[in-house]
C-alpha cells in the first residue's frame, strides 16, 4: 500500500531526536558503570533466563577507505597483521566472558558490524567464524547476518561467510549517481552491487539487505528516483533509507563535505518523500523510521505479530534477548544494563592483557527506565500500546503517571498522527513516519533541564 507523505506535517515536527536503539540512550551512559556490575548482571539474568537463548554483536572497524558520511567507529588499514591480532584480542574476549554465561545457552542470532566486517581476508573470515562457533553452540534456526562492502568483494569472501553459517547480508549502495559517490568518496558502479547480490543468492543467503542515504552531496530527486528504480530492479528482500546526519563539529572527516553541496531543507524532505511513495507503492512495507521489507519478509510477519523488537543493531525478530557485543565500542544489552566496551584499540588492548572485560562505561536501568523502555519499544516496533498490559505490569494507572506525555500528544492526535483511546494508544500509517517524535513524549531524560544536552539527528 503506497504511503502518501504530507511534506508540511514532516516540517511541522522535524527535530533532533533520538533513534531509540536503546532506553536510556547512549549519551546517558557514564563510567561509573564497569566490569563488576556487567558480571552481576550477567549472573541476575542467567538464573532468571536459564537455557533463553543469546544474541552476539562482533565490531570489525577496519575499512580500506573512508567514506566522508560515515559516522561509525572505524579506521582505515591495509595491514593484515593488525586485523590478525585484532581477531587474537576477540578470542582473548571471549575467553574472559564465556565462562560467565551458562553454557547451555545458545546463539540465535549473529551480527558482523563495522566497519567492514568483509575487509577481512577470506581465510580471517573463516578463522574468526569458527573461533566463534568454538565457544558458542547455535541454534538450528539461529539468523547470522553480515555487513558487506561491495567494492573490494570477491566470491570467495562470500563462499567463507556462507561456510561459517552466515544467511542475511546488509550491504550500503547510499547512491548510483556517479556525482554523488565521487563527493562521498564511496565509487561503486551498479554492476559491482548486482554480482555481490547474485553471488549471495547463489550460495543461499535467505535475506538481503540494501542501504540507502538521502541528503548526500548533490542528491536531486530527478537522480534519486533513478538510484531507487535501480534497486527495486535488484530486488532486495529488505531495503533501509537513513537521513545523512552532517555533524562536522563531532565527526571531522564530514568537513569533507561542504555545506553547498548538501541539498536544502525542502529538497531533503521531497527526497525523504520519494523514498517512501516509491518503495511502499512498489509492494514494499514501511516497517517503521528507515526500514522496509517485502510482504513475507521475517520483520514484516513480526511487525504484524506484534513481535518487532529493536536493539543496537535497529529492528529484529528476537525479542529480549540478551545481546552480547564484543570489540572496540559495541555495546552490550542485558535485561536491566547496557555496557560498551572501550573505543580505542590500545585501551581495550591493554583492558584484555589485564585479563578484565574492557568495559568503560554504561548505565543501570532504574523502574521509571524499564517502564518507559517498554512503553518506548512497543511504540517504536508494533505501533499501539495497549494500557492495561503497561498498568498491570509496572502497578501503575497509565493516565496518571504519563498525564504530561498524553497531554503533549493531543496535538499528534489533531495532526491524524496517533489515535488516543481510552485502553490504548493506535499509530496511524502517516503517524509511523513520526514515530520517533511520538516515542520522544514519553523520555523522561528530554524533559530534564540540562544546560548540556547530547546532540541527537534530526527525525526527518
Amino acid at each position: 500500500m503506497k504511503i502518501p507523505v504530507d511534506i508540511e506535517l514532516l516540517k511541522k515536527y522535524d527535530r533532533p531526536g533520538p533513534r531509540y536503539t536503546s532506553y536510556p540512550t547512549a549519551p546517558y551512559f557514564h563510567e561509573e558503570i564497569g566490569t563488576e556490575t556487567f558480571l552481576k548482571h550477567i549472573r541476575q539474568d542467567d538464573k532468571a533466563g536459564g537455557t533463553q537463548p543469546l544474541s552476539l554483536y562482533f565490531h570489525l572497524p577496519f575499512c580500506d577507505t573512508l567514506c566522508y558520511f560515515c559516522g561509525c567507529n572505524m579506521m582505515v588499514t591495509r595491514n593484515r597483521q593488525k586485523i590478525e591480532n585484532y581477531i587474537d584480542y576477540l578470542e582473548k574476549e571471549i575467553q574472559l566472558l564465556r565462562p560467565h554465561i551458562n553454557s547451555a545457552r545458545k546463539v540465535a542470532q549473529l551480527h558482523w558490524g563495522g566497519g567492514t566486517p568483509t575487509h577481512l581476508s577470506p581465510e580471517q573470515i573463516k578463522r574468526l567464524g569458527e573461533i566463534i562457533h568454538h565457544y558458542f553452540d547455535f541454534t538450528d534456526n539461529a539468523e547470522v547476518s553480515v555487513e558487506l562492502d561491495p567494492r573490494e568483494l570477491t566470491r570467495r569472501h562470500m563462499e567463507a561467510l556462507a561456510d561459517v553459517g552466515f544467511n542475511r547480508c546488509s550491504m550500503g549502495v547510499q547512491d548510483f549517481n556517479p556525482q554523488v559517490q565521487k563527493a562521498v568518496n564511496r565509487i561503486q558502479p551498479e554492476n559491482i552491487t548486482r554480482q555481490v547480490v547474485l553471488w549471495a543468492r547463489e550460495l543461499g543467503f535467505n535475506s538481503v539487505n540494501i542501504d540507502l542515504m538521502y541528503g548526500l552531496p548533490f542528491q536531486k530527486s530527478t537522480t534519486f528516483s533513478q538510484t531507487i528504480d535501480t534497486i527495486l530492479d535488484i530486488d532486495p528482500n529488505r531495503l533501509a533509507v537513513f537521513n545523512y546526519a552532517h555533524l562536522p563539529e563531532m565527526i571531522k572527516h564530514q568537513r569533507l563535505i561542504k555545506n553547498e553541496w548538501l541539498p536544502t531543507a525542502e529538497e531533503k524532505l521531497q527526497l525523504l518523500k520519494l523514498s517512501i511513495e516509491k518503495l511502499t507503492g512498489a509492494g514494499y512495507e514501511y516497517i517503521g523510521m528507515d526500514h522496509f521489507a517485502k510482504p513475507d519478509d521475517e520483520l514484516t510477519l513480526a511487525m504484524k505479530q506484534g513481535t518487532l523488537y529493536r536493539n543496537f543493531q535497529g529492528y529484529s525478530t528476537h525479542s529480549g534477548l540478551n545481546l552480547f557485543a564484543l570489540g572496540i565500542s559495541s555495546i552490550s544489552m542485558l535485561s536491566d544494563l547496557y555496557v560498551q566496551n572501550y573505543k580505542k584499540l590500545d585501551d581495550y588492548y591493554q583492558a584484555i592483557d589485564e585479563g578484565r572485560l574492557p568495559v568503560v562505561r554504561g548505565v543501570q536501568l532504574n523502574e521509571d527506565d524499564r517502564l518507559r523502555r517498554e512503553v518506548i519499544t512497543e511504540l517504536m516496533c508494533n505501533f499501539r500500546l495497549e494500557k492495561k498490559k503497561i498498568e498491570e505490569k509496572y502497578s501503575i494507572s497509565f493516565d496518571e503517571y504519563f498525564a504530561y506525555a498524553l497531554s503533549q500528544l493531543e496535538s499528534f492526535q489533531d495532526d491524524g498522527l496517533i489515535v488516543l483511546h481510552a485502553e490504548r494508544l493506535t499509530v496511524t500509517t502517516p503517524g509511523r513516519l513520526l514515530i520517533r517524535n511520538i516515542a520522544m513524549n514519553f523520555d523522561a531524560y528530554l524533559q530534564k533541564k540540562e544546560n548540556n544536552k547530547p546532540q541527537f539527528s534530526r527525525t526527518v
